[in-house]
């Protein structure tokens, strides 16, 4: 089975999307300092909001999000399925390792819900809404994450993208995968609760 350039060519964009560090870029710029040396020292906007500023870890969500949307977008628009699903491979692989970081990146969640959009809109918006109701009732960012990345593929089985289950399978375990110490307070009890506070 041949690679198209396409598919060879949307890896590469998706990973340099994905590696735009938002979280870090976006924090420096506001003043607020290195992100890593806040809370748990990730770059994504969960953490992002323990430095206070609201809007900031708005930009860092909505931001991480379209690093994955647009390169998945524009690949399953104009090109082909195989490089819609080489971008979203790209796009998340860039935003876990990115190159600029010593390829110590985010957990992906935001990026996840990006490429769920531009793959389809449907399970995009039921990822979100799932996340959104698991946050309201527990307020556990990453519990929200957990559920809403697990729920993906059957969501995408309902929809009818059969196509789409395995590689949002896929997607799920990386980021089970990539919350693995969040799991594990969560069985203990000791995950903490969405802060807008500087502590935690």
């Amino acid at each position: 089975m041949t690679v198209g350039l396409d598919t060879v060519l949307f890896l590469a964009a998706g990973y340099l999307c994905g590696s735009i560090p938002f979280g870090l870029l976006l924090t420096r710029a506001a003043g607020l300092g290195d992100i890593r040396a806040v809370g748990s020292g990730n770059i994504g906007a969960t953490n992002v909001l323990r430095t206070g500023n609201k809007f900031i870890a708005f930009l860092t969500l909505l931001f991480d999000a379209l690093k994955g949307f647009v390169p998945v977008f524009a690949a399953a628009t104009w090109f082909s399925f195989p490089a819609a699903l080489a971008a979203t491979a790209g796009a998340i692989a860039g935003h876990l390792f990115p190159v600029w970081l010593k390829f110590q990146g985010g957990k992906g969640v935001a990026t996840f819900i990006g490429v769920t959009f531009g793959l389809d809109w449907k399970i995009g918006l039921a990822f979100l809404v799932i996340w959104l109701v698991m946050a309201l009732l527990f307020r556990i960012s990453s519990l929200s994450a957990l559920t809403a990345a697990a729920a993906a593929p059957a969501v995408a089985f309902v929809f009818g993208r059969t196509e789409l289950i395995i590689p949002l399978a896929v997607l799920a375990a990386v980021v089970w995968w990539r919350h693995k110490a969040n799991i594990l307070r969560l069985m203990a009890g000791q995950e903490p609760k969405i802060s807008f506070s500087k502590s935690g």
